[in-house]
């Protein structure tokens, strides 16, 4: 059984006991989350694709963690006129694994 999520913009395809990193939320670690926006569920033979989203299915999850990735280098340089930029920049996500999927 397996479904697929929307949440922080992007889509995430989940199934029971799996960890995945999504855009942070606003939940302490240990906390129970709900995601409504299920975009299709299937199990086994049967696939149930929403138009946007399906009725009545929720996917139930457990945060586990609040961190930050790699820091990732945005250099910005023109030739010849000396201007150079360096930045970093390290995104803020949340780990959470998948508890349930009901549909």
């Amino acid at each position: 059984m397996f479904a697929v999520i929307k949440t922080g913009g992007k889509q995430y395809r989940v199934a029971p006991g799996q960890r995945i990193h999504i855009e942070k939320l606003d939940a302490a670690e240990g906390a129970a989350v709900r995601f409504d926006e299920v975009l299709l569920v299937a199990d086994g033979d049967r696939t149930d694709i929403g138009m946007p989203t399906v009725q009545g299915a929720s996917v139930e999850a457990k945060v586990l963690t609040q961190g930050r990735d790699r820091k990732k280098i945005v250099f910005k340089y023109h030739r010849k006129t000396r201007y150079r930029k360096k930045k970093g920049h390290r995104q803020p996500y949340t780990e959470v694994e998948v508890t349930n999927i009901a549909a």
